[in-house]
């Protein structure tokens, strides 16, 4: 436990807002503390927008803390109101338990639980939630807060407005109960999320200072934003996804390669475990040669393979040089099927004619034979990355990738996959 660990979150520009700075740092230098994020099972998944809360939860660990994910089986059937415009809906408890044991399992990827000295503890909520009468929950939660101080979180005001449940409204108990539970089972002391947090956070501060008389401890990471102003963890207008069968690696490689140049070092100081002087030295290539995107290829790097591993990454870089080059027949029907995630496809029947000119218009490339004519005499259709030219011509086993694919390409970036 060096006193540089604090530090350099702060260098990282990972400390949004923390309560009683001094003593947090004073015990995270002095002992093995034990802390924790919750993860509400909102979806089968994790998604980008956990990211940099999971590495938080791996940076104390690389620091001999012990961290505690905190899966919300319970207060993930309730729905948080922080900064939501409107209510969510409720899942059924079936739904939510199949969630909560999918993100058990991703976070694995990420966080140690059976290390030697400081194995990661995993906990669920509906584990004592679930459990809870509603005469004792009144009782040992609801008589600490008084209403004002419920209305006075900045979560709850943005929502009296337009209306919010009692259900959501009494979320915040709940998550500081929660921190109330991880102290009394597991001696917990510190509750890390995103800066929407900080008035659950600073809720479960309360609760243990009235019932225990124990100093808790609450540390937010910043909300990120993007330069261009556009939200952060969207593509296309679609979530990011840790999990690959949602997110192919190639798409989230692309996402990370794609990064403005404004964002670039910050995330790379946000993402990955390289140490500061090593992104100093990037940052330093990068600013001396922006167009080089060194900053944008490391930071794809980095978490790619955090993510999805070495393996994955190397996949990836190579789709995106065969698409990038036009060399495509070298793609491998899996790499082909991640590349291509999204074109237009067609499932070309045994009693197609494989005629190049009929097969575009069957397969709806073409709107017709004479459009199709004038796109082969004008160069503007490619078969695997090459140029295909003679109106005569008909697509032969060799243009069967892996037996399975051929790509079409019309003019320069009009992609479509004939499947057979």
């Amino acid at each position: 436990m060096g006193s540089a660990f604090f530090e350099e979150l702060k260098s990282r520009g990972l400390v949004h807002q923390v309560t009683d700075e001094a003593a947090l740092e004073k015990q995270l230098n002095e002992e093995s503390v034990k802390l924790y994020i919750g993860f509400d099972p909102t979806a089968d998944s994790l998604h980008i927008g956990h990211l940099l809360p999971i590495l938080m939860l791996r940076r104390f660990q690389q620091n001999g803390h012990v961290p505690i994910a905190l899966v919300g089986g319970g207060t993930g059937m309730i729905g948080d109101p922080s900064f939501k415009d409107q209510e969510r809906q409720l899942n059924t408890l079936n739904t939510v338990k199949d969630w909560a044991q999918s993100i058990k399992d991703q976070l694995s990827r990420f966080i140690d639980f059976d290390d030697e000295t400081n194995p990661a503890i995993l906990a669920n909520n509906y584990d004592w939630l679930g459990e809870m009468k509603l005469i004792d929950f009144l009782r040992d939660v609801g008589k600490n807060f008084t209403i004002n101080y419920m209305m006075s979180k900045e979560s709850v005001k943005r929502r009296i407005e337009s209306g919010i449940s009692y259900t959501e409204f009494a979320y915040q108990l709940l998550q500081a109960y929660d921190f109330l539970n991880l102290y009394d089972s597991e001696g917990c002391l510190l509750q890390l999320g995103g800066s929407d947090q900080w008035g659950n956070i600073t809720s479960g501060i309360e609760l243990l200072r009235r019932e225990r008389e124990v100093q808790g401890f609450g540390l937010t990471m910043p909300l990120i934003t993007k330069a261009d102003g556009t939200k952060f963890g969207k593509t296309e207008g679609n979530a990011v996804w840790l999990d690959p069968e949602k997110t192919t690696p190639y798409e989230f490689y692309q996402f990370w390669i794609n990064t403005d140049d404004r964002d670039a070092v910050k995330f790379l100081k946000y993402f990955t475990f390289l140490s500061l002087d090593e992104i100093a030295a990037i940052e330093k290539d990068f600013v001396a040669s922006p167009e080089s995107r060194v900053a944008q290829k490391a930071l794809a790097k980095e978490v790619t393979t955090l993510v999805h591993g070495e393996a994955a990454y190397q996949q990836a870089v190579h789709i995106s040089e065969a698409l990038f080059s036009g060399e495509i027949k070298g793609l491998s029907a899996a790499e082909i099927q991640q590349g291509f995630k999204g074109v237009p496809s067609y499932q070309v029947q045994s009693d197609d004619d494989l005629q190049l000119v009929e097969l575009l218009v069957t397969a709806g490339i073409e709107a017709s034979k004479r459009q199709a004519r004038e796109d082969i005499q004008n160069g503007a259709i490619y078969v695997n990355g090459e140029r295909r030219q003679d109106l005569t011509a008909a697509l032969t086993a060799e243009d069967k990738l892996d037996n399975r694919y051929t790509v079409i390409r019309r003019g320069k970036k009009k992609y479509f996959l004939l499947e057979f």
